[in-house]
């Protein structure tokens, strides 16, 4: 028979951290899953430690380096469960997480996608900072409208609403982030949630980027995010209005319009919240969308003005203090 859930790690190189992600999987109080390692062509001591397994509950496929996003599609087309639940090769899952997040989703069938919330630390040590999205329907279909309210390696996913979506985008004009863009396209179509609870451990870890460079990164956020907010206000495809909100969220000044309309941008957030709003009675972002709107006024101010140009100042001053916490724990 097979089991209820696939859990599924692709990892690059990873030799070092994966024992402890790996262990915190076999730990779990839920015992009906199988765990696929996908080797996404490692050069370091990776390969070794997946063969010496010896879980009956762990299956290993070797590749050569495809990227994240085709080693994630090869492992969840070999997975057999009826959910697939992500894990990173450098994260922890706290004991309960798939027990928790398999219950919600057996009681909840209207449901594709869920997360949960999570801590924060910088290699080994807790900075006492976390990941708590929100945990609503409504208020993560808002917020995908901008930006990724999940913890990829937090989410437990229906197989069967994955295949429907066609999987994580392998297209290099779109990805990464391919957590982002596939979260986008379910929740066109499907609810999601969070749990409220923190069983998920992220460690915070120069990686994401090194795939590839900030500023394409950042244009793939803009060109996801206004797909999200034509689609949220019935265009078929982004218009200027939606690339310029866009542009703006995500900072890349260099991308928006040379005269965007504050009016129009802001009636764009309403008309995006009160379809939201009229899909879930039940729940309000009315308090959202108007931070949103705040948040967007003020960066139009800034950039007329100039100081948007300051960014980078307190970029910087982030990653000395991310740094500085890192070296006070070892």
């Amino acid at each position: 028979m097979p089991p209820l859930v696939s859990v599924v790690l692709a990892v690059r190189d990873g030799a070092v951290d994966l024992p402890m992600a790996i262990d915190t999987i076999l730990a779990q109080t839920f015992g009906d899953f199988e765990l696929i390692a996908v080797n996404d062509g490692s050069s370091d001591g990776t390969a070794a430690v997946l063969d010496g397994l010896r879980d009956p509950r762990v299956r290993v496929i070797h590749q050569q380096n495809m990227g994240l996003a085709a080693a994630l599609n090869r492992g969840i087309a070999a997975a057999r469960g009826r959910y697939v639940a992500r894990q990173d090769h450098d994260d922890w899952a706290r004991p309960t997480r798939l027990e928790k997040q398999v219950a919600f989703l057996e009681a909840n069938p209207d449901y594709v996608l869920l997360g949960t919330r999570a801590e924060i630390w910088v290699g080994g040590r807790k900075t006492g900072r976390a990941h708590d999205h929100p945990t609503d329907n409504a208020a993560l279909q808002f917020d995908l409208l901008f930006d990724n309210p999940f913890v990829h390696s937090s989410v437990m996913l229906r197989k069967s609403a994955f295949d429907a979506a066609g999987g994580y985008a392998t297209d290099r004009s779109r990805q990464p982030p391919e957590d982002y863009e596939l979260w986008s396209r379910l929740a066109r179509r499907f609810k999601v949630a969070n749990l409220p609870e923190r069983l998920t451990v992220y460690r915070e870890m120069p990686r994401s980027l090194s795939r590839v460079g900030a500023s394409s990164f950042q244009e793939k956020l803009v060109l996801i995010s206004s797909e999200n907010l034509a689609h949220a206000t019935g265009s078929a495809v982004p218009e200027q209005r939606h690339r310029d909100v866009a542009a703006f969220i995500h900072n890349a000044y260099q991308m928006i319009s040379p005269k965007p309309d504050m009016v129009e941008m802001s009636r764009l957030i309403e008309q995006a919240g009160a379809r939201i709003r009229a899909g879930a009675p039940d729940s309000d972002v009315s308090d959202r969308v108007a931070a949103r709107i705040g948040s967007l006024r003020l960066k139009y101010r800034l950039r007329r003005v100039g100081l948007h140009r300051l960014r980078p100042v307190f970029r910087l001053l982030r990653r000395f203090n991310i740094a500085a916490t890192a070296f006070a724990g070892q």
